[in-house]
């Protein structure tokens, strides 16, 4: 993988997400030239009130231009809006979907050349 180039997603299914060049994860942060897995626990992150601008501060740090924010395939994990505007105010343009759409985004816009992160959760 190119050191600038954001990862692919080979798969997504209930808890499980492949991704090219990393393995398998629950949940991940993805990001340009590389990503791990997403552990909540870092930074005791809840599904309410949701992702805090701490969890996308790692995607900030390795030069993300857009981030991807996953709600979940249900659509339980919120965002917070503080963490909107975290991001807003750097510039870095914000995509929030259910997990599934949101991967399909991520992909395209990795396989476009963008300088993209996401934090994927791959439940509920």
């Amino acid at each position: 993988m190119a050191e600038s180039a954001s990862p692919q997603v080979d798969d997504l299914s209930w808890g499980r997400i492949d991704v090219a060049g990393l393995g398998r994860f629950k949940d991940a942060k993805l990001w340009p030239g590389g990503g791990r897995a997403w552990d909540w626990g870092e930074t005791g992150t809840r599904h309410v009130p949701g992702i805090q601008p701490a969890d996308v501060d790692e995607l900030l740090e390795h030069g993300c231009e857009v981030v991807v924010l996953t709600r979940g395939m249900q659509l339980v994990l919120q965002t917070q809006p503080e963490t909107l505007a975290h991001l807003e105010a750097r510039g870095v343009e914000v995509v929030v979907e259910e997990t599934s759409v949101a991967v399909e985004r991520y992909n395209a816009l990795a396989a476009g050349g963008a300088k993209v992160g996401a934090l994927i959760h791959s439940t509920c």
